[in-house]
C-alpha cells in the first residue's frame, strides 16, 4: 500500500462522501433510502454543531473508502465510546488493506481518546463483512436487538 494515507475529511470532501454513501446503499440494497444531498453532509457532518466525523482512505491521491463515526457514551463504563457509522471501501479496491487500515485508524483515535468501546452494528444478512469483522477479533453482540424511531413514527411519538 505505497502512497497510502488516512486522513480527516473536509468540507471539500462532500461530494466523496455522498459518492460512497450512494455506492454504500447500492450495495445494501437500500439506494431509494437515501436522503443525503451535498448540502445536507456540508451542515451534518462539517457544520458548527457537527458531533460527526469522517475519514478518508487514498491510494495515490485516489479516494478509496471512507468511514463517517461520532462518540457515544457508556454509563456503566463512565466513558465515551466510538461510534463506526460506515465503513465502506470501494469493490475494486477490496481485499488490499484499506478496510483494516481504516478501522485500525478508529481503533487507535478510540484508544487516544480514551474510549472505553468501539462499536458498529452490521446487517444480519452481510456475511461478507461480519466474517471480516470477526477474522479481526470483533464480536457479535447477538443479546442486543437495536430499535429505531424515525420519520413520521418518530414526529408523532415526539409530539405526543
Amino acid at each position: 500500500m505505497t502512497n497510502f494515507n488516512i486522513r480527516a475529511a473536509q468540507r471539500e470532501d462532500a461530494a466523496t462522501i455522498l459518492h460512497f454513501i450512494r455506492e454504500l446503499a447500492i450495495y445494501e440494497k437500500a439506494e431509494h433510502e437515501v436522503k443525503a444531498t451535498l448540502e445536507t453532509i456540508q451542515d451534518s457532518m462539517f457544520g458548527e454543531q457537527s458531533g460527526v466525523y469522517g475519514l478518508i482512505a487514498e491510494q495515490g491521491g485516489e479516494a478509496v473508502g471512507f468511514a463517517v463515526y461520532f462518540y457515544n457514551y457508556s454509563t456503566w463504563l463512565a466513558k465515551p465510546g466510538l461510534y463506526l457509522e460506515d465503513l465502506y471501501v470501494s469493490p475494486a479496491k477490496r481485499g488490499k488493506g484499506y478496510g483494516v487500515a481504516l478501522l485500525k485508524h478508529l481503533a487507535g483515535i478510540a484508544v487516544d481518546k480514551e474510549c472505553g468501546r468501539f462499536e458498529w452494528s452490521c446487517l444480519d444478512w452481510n456475511t461478507p463483512s461480519r466474517a471480516f469483522y470477526e477474522s479481526l477479533g470483533a464480536e457479535p453482540l447477538s443479546e442486543w436487538i437495536g430499535y429505531r424511531m424515525s420519520g413520521d413514527r418518530l414526529r408523532t411519538f415526539a409530539a405526543k
